[in-house]
C-alpha cells in the first residue's frame, strides 16, 4: 500500500467540489446571519468529559480518542457541534435572552454513519437558546428549509436522469420525543428493553416488537398495543386524527400530538414543502425532549437535515434552559447538486510594466479573476473559463475576447 492513499471513508475534496462546498458554506451562514444569528467556531478538540458530557455520552463510540502531549488528559476530536454550543452558550455567553448561534465546521466519526458515507462530515448548524414555546421551534425549522431552498436554487439538480435541471424538492418529516417515554411512565424497564424497544420501533418491525413483550412481563398489554400501533402511525395529517384516537388515555401523548398540530398548521402557511408525521420515530428520543423533524430528498437514502428541541443539553454545563436546532452535512447535500459553472477569468502576460500591473490589480478590484501566465508556462484547470486576454497594442495594454 502506497504512503499516500487516505484511510477508509476520508477523501481529498478537489478544486471543483471545494468551491461548491464553500459557497453553500457562505450561502447558509449568510442565511443564518439573516435571522439573527451570531456565528462561532467551537475547536475541533476538547477534554473528552467535556465532549461527551451528559447527552453527549451517546456519541461514545463515534469520537476519536487521544492524549494530550501538555496535560496528560484523554481528549476527543468532536463527533458532533451541539455539545460544545451548549457549553459555549452555557459558560462563555451566559445570557439571560434568547441566544441564536451557528457553526459550520469538520467533525470525526470512528465509523461512517451510514454507507458510503463520509467520516469526515462538514457540518453546518444553527441552535436557538432561552425560548421554551413552539414559535422557536418553527424559527429553526424555517431557517433550516431557507437554507435548503436558497442553495437548491443556486445549483440546480444534478445527474443523468435530470434532463432539464430544476431545483431540489423536500418533504419536512415531523415526530415528537415524548410520546413513547408518555407511554412508558412509571414502568420499570431495564436498559436493554428500552435499546431493544427502540431498535423495533426504528424498524417498524411489529413481528420484533410482539416477540419483545413476550419476553419481558413488565409491560401492560394496552401499552403494548399502543406501542405496537405506533408503527403504522405515519403519514399525512390525517395521522394526528388516528393518533389521537389510539393515544387517548395518555394526557401528555395528547399534548405532543397538539404540538405537532400547530408546527404543521404554521410550516404549511409559511412554506412551500409538504409535512408528513412519522409517530414511530424514535433515533436519538434519549437525546430530544420534544418535535422533532428530518428534511429528506431523493437522491439520499437517510436525511438530509436533523433537527428539534433538546432542553437537557446544557444541563450537564450547569445551566438547563430550552434549546432547539438543526444541523445539515454540506458533503452529502453537495452530492445531490449541480456543480457551478467555471469562473470567467483574464488572462495576464507576466511582466513588469508598470502600466500592465495597474491594469492587473485594477481588475481585480474589480472583482475579475486574472490569471498570469508565467514564462514557459500555461494555464492547466478546469476552475476557470478564460475567455478575456490582456495583450499590448503598441505602448497599451487592452483587453482582447478569446471567444
Amino acid at each position: 500500500m502506497t504512503a499516500w492513499v487516505l484511510p477508509d471513508h476520508i477523501a481529498d475534496v478537489l478544486p471543483s467540489e471545494a468551491r461548491h462546498i464553500e459557497e453553500l458554506r457562505r450561502l447558509c451562514l449568510d442565511t443564518a446571519r439573516s435571522f439573527g444569528y451570531e456565528l462561532i467556531m467551537p475547536p475541533l478538540l476538547e477534554h473528552l468529559e467535556s465532549l461527551l458530557s451528559g447527552s453527549g455520552s451517546a456519541l461514545d463510540l463515534q469520537t476519536f480518542k487521544l492524549i494530550d502531549q501538555l496535560s496528560g488528559r484523554t481528549m476527543g476530536l468532536r463527533a458532533d457541534t451541539t455539545a460544545q454550543v451548549a457549553r459555549i452558550d452555557a459558560h462563555l455567553l451566559n445570557r439571560v435572552g434568547v441566544t441564536r448561534l451557528c457553526y459550520c465546521g469538520p467533525v470525526l466519526h470512528t465509523k461512517p454513519s451510514k454507507p458510503f458515507a463520509t467520516r469526515e462530515p462538514l457540518q453546518m448548524g444553527a441552535e436557538i437558546y432561552g425560548h421554551q414555546g413552539l414559535e422557536a421551534d418553527l424559527e429553526i425549522m424555517e431557517l433550516a428549509m431557507e437554507c435548503l431552498s436558497q442553495g437548491s436554487q443556486n445549483y440546480l439538480i444534478s445527474g443523468p436522469s435530470h434532463a432539464n435541471p430544476k431545483a431540489l424538492e423536500f418533504l419536512l418529516d415531523l415526530s415528537h420525543a415524548r410520546i413513547v417515554p408518555s407511554l412508558l411512565a412509571g414502568l420499570d424497564l431495564s436498559v436493554e428493553f428500552n435499546r431493544q424497544l427502540q431498535v423495533h420501533i426504528a424498524a417498524k418491525d411489529t413481528s420484533g416488537l410482539e416477540q419483545l413483550f413476550r419476553q419481558f412481563s413488565g409491560v401492560p398489554s394496552p401499552v403494548a398495543k399502543v406501542l405496537i400501533g405506533l408503527v403504522d402511525l405515519y403519514g399525512s395529517k390525517e395521522t394526528l386524527t388516528r393518533a389521537k384516537t389510539l393515544l387517548s388515555p395518555w394526557p401528555d401523548a395528547l399534548q405532543a400530538l397538539e404540538e405537532l398540530g400547530w408546527l404543521e398548521t404554521h410550516l404549511t402557511a409559511h412554506l412551500n414543502v409538504p409535512v408528513y408525521f412519522d409517530l414511530a420515530e424514535v433515533r436519538g428520543y434519549s437525546y430530544y425532549t420534544g418535535p422533532r423533524f428530518s428534511v429528506y430528498t431523493a437522491g439520499l437514502s437517510d436525511a438530509l437535515v436533523r433537527g428539534g428541541r433538546y432542553d437537557e443539553v446544557g444541563a450537564v454545563f450547569g445551566r438547563k434552559r430550552p434549546a432547539a436546532g438543526f444541523s445539515l452535512d454540506l458533503k452529502d447535500w453537495v452530492q445531490l447538486l449541480k456543480r457551478p459553472a467555471s469562473t470567467k477569468a483574464v488572462l495576464a502576460p507576466w511582466s513588469e510594466d508598470a502600466s500592465l500591473r495597474e491594469m492587473v490589480l485594477s481588475l481585480r478590484a474589480q472583482g475579475e479573476t486574472v490569471l498570469c501566465v508565467l514564462p514557459g508556462q500555461q494555464i492547466d484547470g478546469e476552475e476557470f473559463l478564460c475567455d478575456r486576454k490582456i495583450i499590448q497594442k503598441g505602448d497599451q495594454w487592452i483587453i482582447s475576447n478569446l471567444r
